[in-house]
């Protein structure tokens, strides 16, 4: 296949609306999953203010986009500005993925599915009724557990700096799934790693250039748990390198970048995604 395309006035509309937003490596991704698909499509990064984002959501239904992305900071304001929550992001309280219809937009999470259909196919676990430690519970942590919680896991607990907010998050999904928050000074930790299956790091600590952080002292961890981080960069975390050094199974946060845009992608044109040629394009721009 040509690694060409050109624009008509076929082409549909897509892109991307954050702030900031030129660091995003979606605009290569999906362009690349277009042109593999031989769709006739274009993915654009659009620099968007908060000020200027009930504009700019006006605009998609205006100039017939047929879907945007949402990054940070918009993901939970732009929900006031669709016409329709997916229950899914009404509960997890923040859009990543708007479709549009025919005018009527809808908003999607894909961030929680994205990075549950990653840790699966990418480590083989079955997590039904597994029992899951998360640690931190800031953004990425309620879409995450909200998935774990809809894949069936049979207990979620939530390790947090501010206890409060683990509770809280605990709280949110406990109708999905059995779920408790603490603090990352709890007494049982040791033992609530212990029975863990799966171990994931949903904070920043060790993400580049910090990458000498860890989340956790890695001490407890054996040969029994998937460890699993949502940092990208660097692609193998210390966190990572050192439950593999202990035996774990290991898992990148590579995978629910690619995921997460895969299911947008089939939300949008009804095609599977071409997760390999996506995964190899972003793969070659944190080389780069």
């Amino acid at each position: 296949m040509e690694n060409t395309r050109s624009l008509d006035s076929h082409t549909t509309l897509y892109g991307i609306f954050g702030d900031p937003v030129r660091h995003s490596r979606s605009p290569l991704m999906m362009n690349r999953a277009f042109l593999e698909c031989g769709i006739n499509a274009a993915y654009v990064a659009f620099h968007v203010k908060p000020e200027g984002l009930k504009d700019a959501v006006n605009s998609i239904r205006a100039l017939g986009f047929r879907g945007v992305n949402v990054t940070i900071p918009h993901k939970v304001e732009v929900m006031q500005y669709l016409d329709e929550i997916d229950e899914g992001a009404r509960i997890i309280g923040a859009v990543n993925t708007i479709v549009n219809d025919n005018g009527k937009l809808t908003g999607f999470n894909t961030d929680g599915i994205g990075y549950v259909r990653s840790l699966q196919e990418e480590t083989g676990i079955r997590l039904e009724g597994k029992r899951v430690l998360m640690l931190g519970a800031g953004g990425a942590s309620r879409g995450v557990a909200y998935a774990f919680a809809k894949a069936g896991v049979s207990r979620i607990t939530i390790a947090n700096r501010t206890q409060d907010k683990a509770i809280q998050l605990a709280s949110s999904i406990d109708a999905f799934a059995q779920s408790v928050g603490i603090g990352m000074d709890n007494e049982e930790l040791d033992r609530i790693i212990e029975e863990a299956d799966v171990i994931v790091n949903t904070t920043s600590l060790g993400m580049h250039p910090h990458v000498s952080e860890l989340p956790l002292v890695s001490e407890l961890i054996n040969n029994n748990h998937v460890v699993s981080d949502l940092i990208y960069n660097p692609r193998i975390t210390r966190f990572l390198k050192e439950a593999e050094a202990r035996g774990a199974v290991i898992h990148g946060g590579l995978g629910m970048l690619i995921y997460q845009g895969a299911y947008g992608f089939e939300y949008w044109t009804g095609t599977p995604a071409p997760t390999a040629i996506m995964r190899q394009v972003v793969e070659q721009s944190l080389e780069d």
